[in-house]
């Protein structure tokens, strides 16, 4: 029995420094995506930092949804935040489960270069649009009378570039349309959605999309609008980045994709073989049956893969 342990111990170090090994070559070539990708979050935060200071309190605006559902209260606002926490910490845990498993169907750092690049585009479109105009927010502390409502003008340019993390991310007032948690939990499940394997896994995740929009609007922390215009706007974003780029070049072609380039060049510690295997479409790693789809590939359930056109991009 203590053999066994042993062996299997071993096995799993093995694979887990062989999956390093590969998502560290992966990284050299992609760094700048993701390292643009997470500025790109400070930025996020400094421009909804920014629009508080012109936000102005004033009575809730009439919404269907509110009339529809009932009002949680502040002290059960905890609830819609525990299920994003939840949804978060699960995607970020599959998106590293090629680490642990022997059934891997993606490549981390490629995910998490795909994931950045639909957020910051609908993150583009939400500053656009809480920028044209200013609703008075219907969270309980933007409302009138409370101390967090207004800011004070800054004294300094500190004070609006340290955004006042994470208080000022968590209170902050002014950016609603449209939902920044409603961004992040539909990018979730649709990547989950064409890159997980398991069907009832992605039948629940929707059913915590749809769950998620109903607590927000209870919650008082957007109006229905915000959460409508995010459904649509970010399935349409994915849906264009991901099927609507005829400009980015074929990757076997040999060259770099636009947004998520994958380097050809013969570099330390990768070879050929990997390259080969990388951009094969029915490659299979024989060290763990491994299929290693491209970038655009889709993951059918219960470990079925069926790729897409590389003209697709990133």
């Amino acid at each position: 029995m203590t053999l066994y342990v042993g062996r299997e111990a071993s096995k799993l170090w093995k694979r887990i420094c062989a999956e390093t090994t590969t998502e560290i070559n992966l990284l050299a070539d992609n760094w700048k995506y993701i390292i643009g990708g997470l500025i790109f979050q400070y930025i996020h935060g400094l421009a909804a930092h920014g629009v508080h200071y012109i936000h102005r309190p004033g009575p809730t605006l009439q919404d269907a949804g509110f009339y529809m559902l009932p009002e949680l209260g502040q002290d059960k606002a905890y609830i819609s935040e525990t299920l994003f926490s939840f949804l978060f910490l699960s995607f970020v845990l599959w998106t590293f489960h090629p680490f642990i498993f022997k059934t891997k169907k993606i490549y981390t750092v490629l995910i998490w270069c795909r994931f950045l690049a639909f957020l910051v585009a609908c993150q583009c479109l939400r500053i656009i649009t809480f920028y044209s105009t200013q609703l008075p927010g219907p969270n309980y502390h933007c409302r009138e009378g409370s101390k967090l409502a207004r800011l004070p003008p800054p004294r300094n340019v500190l004070d609006v570039l340290l955004i006042n993390f994470p208080q000022g991310v968590v209170y902050g007032c002014g950016d609603l349309i449209f939902s920044s948690h409603m961004i992040f939990t539909l990018l979730f499940v649709l990547t989950y959605q064409k890159y997980g394997s398991k069907r009832i896994i992605k039948q629940v995740a929707w059913s915590i999309a749809v769950s998620q929009s109903l607590l927000i609007i209870a919650s008082r922390k957007h109006y229905t609008v915000d959460v409508v215009v995010a459904w649509y706007t970010v399935n349409l974003v994915v849906f264009f980045v991901d099927k609507k780029l005829p400009e980015l070049p074929d990757r076997t072609a040999g060259i770099a994709l636009l947004l998520l380039p994958v380097s050809l060049k013969d570099k330390d510690g990768w070879n050929k073989e990997e390259n080969h295997k990388l951009l094969s479409v029915n490659s299979v790693d024989p060290a763990d049956w491994r299929l290693r789809t491209q970038v655009n590939g889709k993951v059918l359930e219960d470990g079925n893969n069926l790729h897409d056109n590389a003209m697709n991009g990133a």
